[in-house]
């Protein structure tokens, strides 16, 4: 690929809308021979020829459903970490199973790496991992041929969610102390809490005392001799 973004909504479609040979020859042009392919029902781990594994993976893919409907909706491009983030809509259906139909949505992450023969005038890149990322609400409706387990899911969700709006409440007192004493995202000890950083005392108006300051000639903190 010599431009990510422009190029990828083709291989995308070339990938799982066409014959097995053309899947083929699509993933040996584009993916690195140790490509790895993480699913969340499959992986192939990454070694010397791991890319066949991916070939078979999508062969498998086409088996169980021959038409697949797939639209890319958005690509993002991380240049400095050579990362794409690819938003896609598939209808998935698997043709031995008659009224089955999954209209799934999902984010996958290519990791390209330098072609071998790219250069800086003209940059060429592949594709060494590809990373296909789900909701859990979204990925069990393949196999959840009523949608009775996405409507569980999508319920204990909003029941979470109620779950994590009484808990902020029961537990305000924390978040009282997180924003007037700790005052940020570490971990702080007792110590460290009470003094401040470095043996320090932190006043409420945020100014850094010494223990010798106001607690006279001879006071610390604590007002000793």
């Amino acid at each position: 690929m010599e431009n990510p973004v422009a190029e990828i909504p083709h291989i995308i479609h070339l990938l799982t809308q066409t014959a097995p040979s053309t899947q083929r020859a699509t993933i040996e042009r584009y993916f690195t021979p140790d490509a790895s392919f993480t699913h969340p029902f499959c992986r192939t781990g990454s070694f010397n020829g791991s890319r066949w594994l991916i070939w078979n993976v999508y062969r498998w893919y086409k088996i169980l459903s021959p038409r697949i409907d797939i639209e890319v909706e958005s690509v993002a491009y991380d240049a400095h970490a050579l990362r794409l983030y690819v938003s896609i809509h598939q209808v998935f259906r698997i043709w031995a199973i008659p009224g089955m139909r999954a209209p799934v949505r999902l984010v996958t992450v290519l990791q390209l790496v330098a072609a071998p023969k790219a250069t800086a005038h003209k940059p060429s890149y592949l594709i060494a991992a590809q990373n296909d990322l789900y909701q859990v609400n979204e990925f069990v409706k393949f196999f959840s041929l009523l949608r009775v387990v996405w409507l569980f899911v999508l319920v204990w969700q909003f029941v979470a969610t109620g779950f994590c709006v009484l808990g902020a409440g029961l537990l305000s007192p924390v978040s009282w102390v997180e924003e007037n004493v700790v005052g940020g995202n570490r971990e702080r000890g007792v110590r460290e809490v009470v003094l401040g950083a470095g043996g320090e005392w932190v006043g409420k108006e945020g100014r850094v005392t010494n223990g010798s300051e106001g607690g006279g000639e001879g006071g610390g903190v604590g007002g000793g001799d």
